[in-house]
């Protein structure tokens, strides 16, 4: 065991109370360990520094991970703790996703002030998102909305909303649960029309490969449905190529001893929307979601791929 462990976190108030609940799951699990034992280091990322640029215009979902992952590699932390949404598909060379946490609602939660649901929004209306698959989706739903970039944490996009600044926007519900402002949801989307972003609510711990001291400590956090639909999600991006520079949803799940998985891919416009869905067994997790992204990638347009590449 080792003397002190070190979590990685970006600094936010959401990613520190998703490091707060790692934290108390490993002193549950190892009741030998003391609370004064493991520390949070919270690690500024190129992504919290950006509020002036929509993110996909500076490199997309990496910007929220580089410096943790430095910090890492350097052996300067242990583990790190990540929203597995926010992770790319591709991970440097000597890391690993090696444990996730049970996942939360999946699912994206719509919040105004004006309308119960996104058909009851009024003509024209506009919405707050900085996400390409919020976007799409909702424009698919309601072409008359205008869609704008929203950035800034939970908790500033809300005042956005609450100043009158948009009328409504879109946020996962699995980090309104874990900062406790369920309440500020008005409603649930739909997973077969609004599916989340790959990995959406489920949190995942990046190690060391070989770390095998670090990887015993955290294994009895993982929950295996989690992560066995997380890589069915995970797989679709990495054949698609897919970073958040892509308009990309994908849901998993597990149904007796099946995995069923859905996946689409839009247009930025909505209007154009490519949709895969499969079942396969437990041990075939990566091929059924290498499956249904190159389904996707077979049939959608090929300028969408040049588009969002990186």
């Amino acid at each position: 065991m080792p003397k002190r462990i070190k979590i990685g976190t970006r600094g936010s108030p959401l990613a520190l109370a998703q490091a707060g609940e790692v934290k108390a799951r490993l002193l549950k699990a190892h009741p030998e360990i003391s609370d004064d034992k493991i520390e949070l280091i919270a690690i500024k990322t190129s992504g919290d520094s950006i509020q002036d640029r929509v993110l996909i215009e500076e490199g997309g979902k990496g910007l929220f991970t580089k410096e943790i992952e430095e910090q890492l590699l350097a052996g300067n932390i242990d583990f790190a703790v990540h929203s597995t949404k926010d992770m790319p598909a591709a991970l440097p060379d000597g890391l690993i996703l090696s444990t996730f946490l049970e996942r939360e609602d999946p699912r994206d939660a719509f919040i105004s002030k004006v309308a119960k649901t996104i058909s009851e929004l009024p003509e024209g209306a506009v919405v707050g998102t900085s996400s390409l698959r919020r976007q799409a989706q909702a424009l698919a739903l309601r072409p008359d909305l205008k869609v704008i970039p929203l950035r800034g944490n939970v908790e500033t996009r809300l005042a956005k909303l609450a100043r009158g600044d948009i009328t409504a926007t879109f946020l996962a519900i699995a980090g309104l649960n874990r900062l406790g402002l369920s309440d500020v949801i008005t409603s649930a989307m739909d997973l077969q029309d609004f599916l989340p972003s790959p990995g959406q609510g489920a949190i995942c711990l990046e190690t060391r490969v070989g770390d095998s001291l670090t990887e015993n400590l955290l294994a009895p956090l993982n929950h295996e449905a989690t992560a066995l639909a997380v890589s069915v999600e995970r797989a679709v991006s990495k054949a698609l190529g897919a970073s958040c520079r892509m308009p990309l949803g994908a849901y998993a799940w597990i149904e007796g001893r099946k995995l069923k998985a859905r996946a689409a891919l839009y247009s930025p416009d909505g209007k154009q929307i490519w949709v895969e869905q499969g079942e396969a067994d437990l041990s075939e997790a990566e091929a059924l979601g290498q499956r249904l992204g190159e389904n996707i990638k077979k049939n959608a347009d090929p300028s969408l791929f040049s588009e969002f590449s990186v």
